[in-house]
Formats: C-alpha cells, structure tokens, sequence
C-alpha cells in the first residue's frame, strides 16, 4: 500500500476581460477627474479659508505682513468681539424669524401646486407650471419699488405690526420670499412627482383615500428626499438675503443678520480681520443645516442619477 502526497492543484489566473482591461485603462482618467474635482472644490473653498485665517490674525500683523504670510500669532478674539460689538444675537433671531416660517410656507405651497400639477388630471396644468417657471425669470430689482408702494398702503393689526401696514414688519420679507422662491420649488417637486409610481395613488383611491389623503399621507413622505434638499437650498438663500430685508424694514431692531456686519465696519476705519470673524459667525447655522440634512440633501440632489 503505497501513500502519497496530495499536491493542491495550481491556481489558474483570472483571465483579462475586455472589462478589467477598459477598466485599467481608464484609471489615469479616473484620476485626472478627482485631481480636477479637487482643484475645483479648493478653489471654492479658497475664500473661505482665507477668511476663516484672516479672523484669526491681528489686524497689524496682516497689514505689516500680508494676508499670506505664516502667522506670529493665533486666537478667537475677533470671534468674541464681533459677536458683541454688532448685537448678532438679536439679528440672528430676526434671520430665524423670517427663514423658518418662510420655508416651511414655500415648501407647503410649492407641494402642494406641484401635486396639483403632476398627479391630477386638471385642464391648463402645464401652463400653470409655465407661469410658476417663468416667474423666476423677473429680475427681482425691477419690482422693488412698486413693492415699497404696494406694501405701505396694506394695513395690518397693531398685534402683527407695529407700523400699523404690511411695510416695517417681518411679513413684508416673508411674503417677497415665498413669492420668488415657490415657482422654483414647483417645478422641482413636480419633475419628482412625476416619476413616483402612480400605481401608489390608484391603489389609495381604491380604498378610499381623497386628495387631501393622497398628498399629504402618501405624496408627501415619498418627497422626503427632494425636500430636505430644497429646504436646505431656502433657507440658505432665505437667511443670506440683504436686499429684501434693507429694503422692507426700516427699524434697525428688525434687520436681519446679515444687516450686523454692517455695525462692524467703522465710519473711518474698517478691521477687516473683524469684519472676516463676523462673516465666519453669520455663515456658521447653514453650515449646520448642512451638515443636519447632509443625507437627505445628497439624496435630493441624485434622485434619478441612476435611471436609464
């Protein structure tokens, strides 16, 4: 009885496909692409950082050395002084009051006209859907003064304002937000809608569901994604917004923050180095509604990216 030994049978290589082979030939490119995205993105980055390293410089030692030059000394007392000298505590409320009703409103109507556009069968819904479009067309500059006009002969209730008219109060901003913003909110939700399954709506009105049920319980849910991401993109153009707000508001307690950098720069002197601290402070709550919806965002702005 002889006994040998078993030898493990040798591994074949894995053949080159036409795939791994296309593949190994397009990895340069590949990183070509994320050299050039990299490059885009520092280059828009740029500003920011410099900002962020100018608050953080004497101001004597930027104008003796330059803004890039190595730094002799680092701190956050241009963050302190620039939060207390402009009072952004109060405008930061103002900004919040303004933003939040502003987009929660823009985001209800706009669904709701887009639900009304895409998912039910109305005569002239397509037009609708053009006007909403074409209103982002205007120039918001050209309606400036009939606005002014307009607002100051609309009388409200001294319990809403204390000018006694729709002009000097926070309504007046509100109201120009949602105007200009609903008709890009509209065309984005309805694309969306439009490629929800409409099996889902079929099936609810077979049980019983009327519209109401149908948008609200079913459509809206389904929309998460898309309004994460407009939300994120209202309020980051509703709280940076200076035109509408100088212009409706004439009570310096009203004014929203991006008004207090104002109160930083001095009648013969401006700190530029302060004035980068507060532009860092003001910026800081959209980052943080970023990075709260980052994934919502993210998947707002794929939706589709993978349908063929």
């Amino acid at each position: 009885m002889t006994t040998g030994t078993r030898t493990a049978p040798a591994r074949n290589p894995v053949p080159a496909t036409p795939e791994r082979g296309a593949r190994r030939r397009t990895r340069p490119a590949r990183l070509g692409l994320h050299a050039f995205l990299m490059t885009v993105s520092l280059a828009f980055l740029a500003p920011l950082l410099l900002a962020v390293y100018a608050s953080l410089r004497p101001y004597e030692e930027t104008s003796e050395y330059g803004y890039f030059s190595l730094p002799r000394h680092l701190s956050f007392d241009y963050y302190k002084q620039a939060f207390t000298d402009s009072g952004m505590s109060k405008y930061f409320v103002n900004s919040l009051i303004i933003a939040v009703p502003g987009v929660l409103l823009t985001l209800f109507f706009a669904s709701f006209v887009a639900f009304a556009v895409s998912r039910l069968k109305m005569r002239g819904g397509l037009v609708l859907l053009m006007v909403f479009t074409a209103g982002n067309l205007l120039p918001q500059q050209v309606i400036v003064t009939p606005l002014y006009v307009l607002f100051t002969k609309i009388d409200l209730p001294y319990r809403m304002s204390d000018s006694m008219t729709l002009y000097d109060s926070y309504w007046a901003v509100i109201a120009v937000q949602i105007a200009f913003q609903v008709g890009f909110c509209v065309f984005v939700l309805a694309n969306f809608m439009r490629t929800l399954p409409l099996e889902i709506l079929e099936a609810a009105v077979v049980d019983g569901a009327g519209v109401w049920t149908q948008y609200w319980r079913i459509t809206l849910p389904l929309c998460r994604p898309a309004l994460a991401a407009l939300g994120t993109l209202q309020f980051t153009w509703m709280y940076n917004d200076f035109l509408w707000g100088l212009v409706f508001i004439s009570d310096g307690d009203k004014l929203p923050v991006t008004s207090a950098l104002n109160n930083l720069r001095g009648q013969f002197f401006t700190d530029y180095n302060l004035l980068a601290a507060g532009s860092v402070i003001v910026a800081l709550p959209t980052v943080l509604v970023f990075l709260l919806l980052q994934r919502h965002f993210i998947a707002g702005l794929t939706l589709g990216a993978s349908k063929g």
